[in-house]
């Protein structure tokens, strides 16, 4: 069970999956009264209920928190399942996330791959950050939007996407410069855990490691950063294709 809290990531939860949530209000104003009355119209329960409770539940409520059932995700995949989705589609995006932790990370790596519309985000299913709130407030609801896959082998999982005929990039500084790789086609991008970047049997598993070139003196990008500017040279690139 998890309990989101934040405007944005309630309304964009409803409207992506009314599956086996409930909507928790204690009195609420005039934001929260246009939700829920969005709840209702999405088939959603809406329960009255006092302070003190959504306090036990989630302190940080503006008056409103979603009770969401595990079984409720929107989008969720196998990586088989996606893969076979595909049929003979030829672009097609894919980030794979190396054991990210910090759940405002994830939230906004998640942001970044919905304004980018990435395909599927595919992660470990341990070792990764699981604040379901606080993601989908970071992500400003984008977790409701993007389609995911969990996997307990990422290793295993970039030779399945090769054999689907992906070309794998890790994000590294030692790498290609980003704006001089050709990144058309079915592209999985991978992006490193924080401070540790990259695990070695990853990156060697890698087509080429592609880099953001920097001329600062701090050596490296947040990786939420890195993302965004990552994904949207893959999307211009894309873009430019169709002229």
């Amino acid at each position: 069970m998890a309990y989101l809290t934040g405007f944005h990531a309630i309304e964009e939860r409803i409207k992506a999956c009314a599956a086996g949530c409930v909507l928790l209000a204690a009195k609420p104003g005039p934001r929260a009264r246009e939700i829920a009355a969005l709840a209702v119209k999405q088939g959603i329960r809406v329960l009255r209920t006092g302070t003190t409770e959504l306090d036990r539940l989630s302190p940080g409520h503006r008056g409103l928190v979603l009770e969401v059932n595990d079984g409720g995700e929107p989008s969720i995949f196998t990586l088989d399942s996606f893969l076979e989705s595909l049929g003979d589609k030829k672009k097609v995006l894919a980030v794979m996330l190396d054991e990210i932790t910090d759940p405002h990370n994830f939230g906004a790596i998640l942001r970044s791959c919905d304004q980018f519309n990435i395909d599927i985000v595919i992660t470990r299913n341990k070792r990764s950050a699981k604040h379901a709130d606080i993601i989908a407030k970071t992500s400003a609801g984008a977790s409701a939007w993007v389609p995911s896959a969990e996997t307990a082998n990422l290793p295993r999982a970039v030779e399945q996407l090769k054999e689907a005929g992906f070309w794998v990039y890790g994000a590294d500084m030692t790498g290609k410069a980003l704006y001089d790789t050709d990144l058309s086609g079915r592209v999985c991008v991978i992006l490193g855990g924080e401070g540790r970047g990259l695990s070695r049997l990853l990156a060697e598993k890698c087509d080429a490691l592609i880099s953001i070139p920097s001329l600062g003196k701090i050596d490296s990008l947040n990786v939420s950063v890195a993302a965004g500017i990552v994904l949207y040279e893959v999307t211009r690139q894309r873009l430019s294709d169709r002229r």
